[in-house]
Formats: C-alpha cells, sequence, structure tokens
C-alpha cells in the first residue's frame, strides 16, 4: 500500500493571513516529498476559505519546481466547472512542467453553495452527469482532432495544446455509489473513496461496491483504488484526545458548509457555538476517535494494516483538520518516521 499527502490551504478565522497559510501548505507538501511519500493530492474549491484551493493545476505547477519525485494529483477538480478542451489544455501543462507526474482526479463536487455560484440550478445529479461525459471527452483532446456533440458540450474537431507528457495520464473518479465505481472501472479509471466519519464499516462497504463493479467488466484491467481518510499520530494520550476535539469542531464546520444555511462574510462561516457543536452527537469527539485514523504510532499502523489487507492500493493522509500547523507538522513527520515503516516490503 502507498501513501500519499491530501492538504489544502485552510483559514478558519480573519487573523489568518493567506500568504502564512500558502506557506504551511508547501512546507508541509516538501515534507512528504522528502519524506518518501508516494503522492500529494490537492482539490478544487471556490469562495470558500474553510478550502482554498480555487485552481489545483497552478499550484501543481509551483509545487512541480519545489519537489522532485512525488507525484501530484488533482483531488478533486470539480467536473462541471470545466470545459473538456479547457481542462485538456491545463492538465497537459501541468503533466509537462511536472516532467510526466501528474494524476487527475475528477469529482461531481458536493457543495451547493459552489454549485449556486457558478452553474446556478445544477443539482448533484446533473454533475454527475458531467463529469461522465467530461471524461472520455478530455482523452479525446488528447488523442487529438476529437469533435464532440455531446449533452452538455459541444465543439469541432480539437487537439490538446500542449499534449500532456504522459500516455496515457492516471485518471481518478471520486466514486461512492455503485453507478460511480461501475461508470470509474468500466472506462479504465482508479477510483478515490472517503468514508468521512463514517468509520470501518464504510470503509469497507467502499471496498465492496469497487470489487462488485470489478467483476460486473473481468474484461478491465483491474484499476487501483485510494483510500482518503483524515488522519492525525499523536505524541501521546493528551494529544490524541486533542485532535479528537479539534476533528470533532472540524466536521461540525464541514457540514455547516454542506448544508449552506449560515451566514458567510468574507469567505467565512458564522461561528458555531460551542452548544452548537456539543449538541451533535454524531460528530463528537468519541466518533471521530473510533472512526478516524487518530491515535498513537501502534494504533495508526494496526487501523492501517487492515485497510491494506481489505486491498486498498493507496493511503492519503488527509491532514485538513483545523489543527495547528505545528502539530500537522509534527504528525505528519511521525507517520513518515513511524508509522509508513512498518509496510515496507
Amino acid at each position: 500500500m502507498k501513501f500519499s499527502l491530501f492538504v489544502h490551504m485552510e483559514r478558519l478565522d480573519a487573523g489568518q493571513s493567506h500568504k502564512q497559510l500558502y506557506d504551511e501548505f508547501v512546507a508541509l507538501c516538501e515534507i512528504a516529498d522528502k519524506g518518501g511519500m508516494h503522492a500529494i493530492w490537492t482539490g478544487e474549491h471556490h469562495g470558500m476559505d474553510f478550502t482554498i484551493a480555487p485552481n489545483p493545476f497552478v499550484t501543481i505547477a509551483d509545487l512541480a519546481r519545489r519537489t522532485s519525485k512525488v507525484r501530484l494529483g488533482t483531488g478533486t477538480v470539480i467536473a462541471p466547472f470545466w470545459h473538456p478542451i479547457k481542462l485538456a489544455g491545463e492538465a497537459a501543462m501541468a503533466d509537462l512542467i511536472s516532467d510526466g507526474r501528474l494524476d487527475v482526479g475528477i469529482a461531481r463536487g458536493a457543495y451547493s453553495f459552489e454549485y449556486e455560484r457558478l452553474l446556478p440550478g445544477l443539482d448533484a445529479w446533473q454533475a454527475g452527469q458531467r463529469m461522465r461525459e467530461l471524461i472520455p471527452a478530455v482523452r479525446g483532446v488528447w488523442a487529438g482532432d476529437y469533435a464532440h456533440d455531446g449533452e452538455f458540450w459541444k465543439f469541432p474537431a480539437t487537439t490538446s495544446a500542449p499534449k500532456p507528457l504522459q500516455d496515457p495520464v492516471p485518471i481518478w473518479v471520486a466514486a461512492r455509489d455503485p453507478n460511480s465505481h461501475e461508470f470509474a472501472v468500466v472506462n479504465g479509471c482508479n477510483v478515490q473513496v472517503t468514508p468521512l466519519w463514517n468509520g470501518d464499516r464504510e470503509i469497507e462497504s467502499l471496498m465492496e461496491r469497487f470489487e462488485a463493479a470489478c467483476a460486473k467488466a473481468p474484461e478491465v484491467p483491474r484499476p487501483k483504488i485510494m483510500l482518503l481518510l483524515h488522519t492525525y499520530v499523536g505524541a501521546d494520550a493528551a494529544d490524541v484526545a486533542q485532535a479528537t476535539r479539534e476533528l470533532s469542531v472540524y466536521y461540525n464546520y464541514f457540514f455547516a458548509w454542506f448544508k449552506n444555511e449560515r451566514p458567510i462574510h468574507q469567505g467565512l462561516i458564522q461561528r458555531l457555538s460551542e452548544e452548537e457543536i456539543a449538541a451533535n452527537a454524531t460528530l463528537s469527539p468519541e466518533v471521530m476517535r473510533a472512526n478516524l485514523a487518530l491515535g498513537t504510532v501502534d494504533e495508526v499502523i494496526a487501523r492501517l494494516k487492515h485497510y491494506e489487507a481489505l486491498g486498498y492500493d493507496e493511503y492519503s493522509f488527509w491532514i485538513d483538520t483545523g489543527v495547528s500547523f505545528e502539530r500537522k507538522k509534527a504528525s505528519l513527520e511521525r507517520f513518515i518516521a513511524d508509522v509508513m515503516p512498518a509496510f515496507k516490503d
């Protein structure tokens, strides 16, 4: 099982500068590269200081000059916000700049906050249909002299300028329901899954959906599957306990953004009260401790060994947690120094 870092800038209060957050983001990526992680993933979001990532290809182009070996992936671009020609060209340029280290992860998107600002009236079903049309179109543009006449996009014969260095460029699909797994497998795409806070039963179920999709298409070579999960390797029991409380707060804000009901000012959502957070038992610190990869070195190793045994090809350390940069850095360094060696052949 390979290991990667899933990371963004995350601004939680008005006292944090965007420049400082970017410098800290880069520092974590450099640690991942020097520590021998397989990949760095960073995604796309708009107008949300909770997750700052307006164009992952710009970020990847910068990281390509700051790193040497690590692969660089979009985790993920939001399909309905891209024209196939534009996505093909920007991805190809990023692949050239990174000397063929690009992976392209694509999703339908999740936040109605973004839908209503970039494509008013869009819903999750239509976003998914756009993703299913986008992926083969991008591959067609990469191949060249490709014309498209679809439901969402129509254009005459076009060739990506430039063309990517890799042939093929690995494409990953963010999948949850069985139909998404089947689409990914049939189309030769790798699969990214995240159980959020739902724990091992959901992680096992996601693998079952993937295996079922593979069984339905035996003629297709088995693609890879990556598990994305919030992770914190604590120095001691007190450090782990603090992280569980911080992850509880993080997920409360995650769902506040997802529900899209609270006022937002200057990219920051209205603060949640301690009473509101405490009242949400489904996102309590106890749930975080039980369901996420939070713990001491030995506890995290044991949990990840289970995921490796299930068949996951890659485990992505989701570091966006609301934890301070200093503690994120220490946790990532412990993961690289003490957890990853337990998985070497």
